[in-house]
């Protein structure tokens, strides 16, 4: 298991572009998203998605977010209307999970298995941005919430003393917060909020 501590204003390329090796051959990873920290693999990777969720204890119901590098990149997944458009371009990049109808694109495995929805993010945060911009294509990332927990985890060093077995990489880019992010849905005519978190929701409510 590698850790390496990365600047959370300015991530050391050498340190992004190793990282992003562990990702490239199929390594699960722990990074900071916006609020908190995720845990993702590359997209694809069905090993690298099975180890997370055992890890995470989730079912095969539960949806993975594709965390994308760019709103260019989230329309290749995503089928993006105008008005979900000009919500996504206001909000974005941020703490925000937006669950859009997928398009052919997305892996079958990471689909909701009835409503062929897919949960996408454009994170904001420094480090997150560097790996997706170097790996030139989305990560597949749940947060990090462990069984039984309500709150995802912030420490990373209390994240290394529980997960260090478990993954191949821990990215230390400083304490996190204990909220999740904000997640809305836009499949429907008005955008629905599924879980308030980090981010300022309000806009989703009067919409």
């Amino acid at each position: 298991m590698k850790f390496f501590q990365i600047h959370s204003e300015n991530p050391q390329p050498r340190l992004v572009l190793q990282a992003v090796d562990v990702i490239r051959k199929g390594g699960v990873v722990i990074y900071p998203a916006d609020s908190s920290y995720a845990m993702g693999c590359g997209v694809g990777e069905k090993a690298a998605l099975d180890r997370i969720r055992q890890i995470r204890r989730l079912d095969d119901k539960h949806n993975f977010t594709l965390m994308c590098r760019d709103l260019s990149e989230l329309g290749l997944y995503a089928k993006v209307g105008t008005s979900a458009f000009r919500l996504l371009k206001a909000h974005l990049p941020g703490p925000y999970t937006f669950i859009l109808d997928a398009t052919r694109e997305v892996p079958r495995m990471l689909m909701h298995p009835k409503r062929r929805t897919i949960g996408l993010r454009v994170p904001a945060n420094p480090i997150a941005q560097a790996l997706l911009q170097e790996l030139g294509e989305p990560l597949m990332s749940v947060s990090l919430i462990m069984p039984g927990e309500k709150e995802p985890m912030s420490d990373p060093y209390e994240i290394r003393d529980r997960l260090e077995h478990l993954v191949d990489l821990i990215i230390d880019g400083g304490y996190g917060t204990y909220e999740a992010s904000t997640v809305v849905s836009l499949v429907g005519e008005q955008p629905e909020i599924i879980r308030y978190g980090s981010g300022d929701a309000s806009a989703f409510e009067d919409a």
